[in-house]
């Protein structure tokens, strides 16, 4: 396995990051995980547009996107796979311990690893804890990632693959790694970015692609949507059967098929979508 470090492609066995990384001790860094199939990388340009947005948020020099570019297609090259998770991490590299930042400059991995498609439907749970639609990090993809892993945990417990967040003011919001959509009167909708959730690459597609109207919902809204999906880079459209203990259809439902229908031609049609 290949990875790339800081400029070149590595052995993953031997590459190495400091163990005083910004990234490693206090969680400052900005990722992308991005679908790779067939040796080509999906919506790679609004992936990194996204990165550079993350970076700016997180006050990171804006990445080199040559060579953020070079480090994929190396990375891809050397690892032939059907389907792959592609990993951009960009930390602040080298700092003291503690929360200033140094200034030997950021550090860039880019690794890859084999996946298998998504099933076409899953199960989801809220859970109590919230997302801060005002919080210094709100939209930003970074790597302080801590409450999306107690949460997804949780999830586990109960027998499902995501959890999904309220905001401070209860609003639906979104999953750990997901974007949320629900349709209701027969409508499509999803959170507003206001809401505080990410802007998802996937969420966005869908929206431009299905005709989704981005509404301001409250929670209970899942209590009784006639249909709901989760959107992200590897789910692409997936359906949701049961959202706690309620159960839905056990396939996509018309809405839910139509979106994931549009999403694999759209998807299949152009790679990197502007």
């Amino acid at each position: 396995m290949k990875i790339w470090l800081n400029g070149g492609l590595q052995d993953a066995e031997d590459a190495r990051v400091s163990v005083f990384d910004h990234g490693l001790t206090v969680g400052d860094g900005v990722f992308e995980t991005i679908k790779a199939e067939r040796g080509r990388a999906f919506a790679l340009t609004r992936h990194l547009e996204r990165l550079t947005t993350s970076a700016r948020g997180l006050g990171l020099p804006d990445p080199d996107l040559d060579e953020v570019r070079r480090g994929c297609a190396a990375v891809i090259d050397a690892n032939p796979m059907a389907l792959g998770r592609l990993r951009l991490t960009y930390t602040g590299g080298v700092s003291p311990l503690g929360s200033d930042r140094g200034d030997a400059g950021p550090t860039l991995v880019i690794a890859l690893s084999e996946t298998q498609r998504r099933p076409d439907t899953t199960a989801a749970v809220t859970v109590p804890w919230t997302r801060n639609e005002r919080g210094a990090l709100t939209g930003l993809k970074t790597t302080s990632y801590g409450e999306n892993v107690v949460a997804l945990a949780r999830a586990r417990e109960r027998d499902a693959s995501e959890a999904l967040f309220a905001n401070t003011v209860g609003a639906l919001c979104e999953g750990t790694g997901s974007n949320v959509f629900v349709v209701l009167d027969g409508e499509l909708h999803t959170p507003p970015l206001h809401s505080g959730c990410l802007a998802g690459i996937t969420r966005a597609l869908t929206i431009g692609w299905a005709g989704a109207k981005e509404t301001d919902l409250p929670l209970d809204a899942l209590e009784r949507a006639e249909e709901i999906f989760l959107t992200s880079t590897l789910r692409d459209v997936q359906a949701v059967t049961r959202i706690d203990r309620r159960q839905l259809p056990d396939g996509p439902g018309p809405v839910t098929a139509e979106a994931m229908r549009i999403f694999d031609e759209q998807s299949a049609a152009d790679f990197d979508p502007r």
